[in-house]
């Protein structure tokens, strides 16, 4: 697997971090682009992906829309994007996303969704 880093979607991104929770079963990437013009707002897409690499060129390509996207709105917001990763024994569970929320709140409301 190539890095991340020498990916073409990645732009100089701010922070990409990974999120493991066993216990609850999360794996997800939570992708900040900019926090130039403010925190990172931006969804999560919960989705199944082929391969952890699709994930990841995910999330860093819709980080960096959101970044234009809120900036194009007038919004003091940067641009930031989740994803969790879900397949047929991955399912949204009550623990899962409370483990996501854990991960969003660690950092500090650089990223909002």
């Amino acid at each position: 697997m190539t890095a991340f880093w020498t990916e073409a979607d990645f732009d100089a991104h701010e922070l990409v971090q990974l999120v493991h929770h066993q216990a609850s079963g999360l794996t997800a990437i939570i992708a900040v682009h900019s926090t130039h013009l403010g925190p990172a707002a931006g969804g999560t897409r919960f989705w199944h992906y082929v391969q952890a690499s699709d994930a990841m060129r995910d999330a860093l390509r819709l980080s960096r829309g959101m970044s234009y996207k809120n900036a194009m709105a007038g919004l003091p917001m940067g641009g930031g994007k989740a994803v969790i990763l879900a397949d047929e024994q991955r399912i949204k569970t009550p623990a899962m996303i409370a483990a996501f929320g854990d991960a969003v709140e660690a950092l500090g409301g650089r990223y909002v969704t």
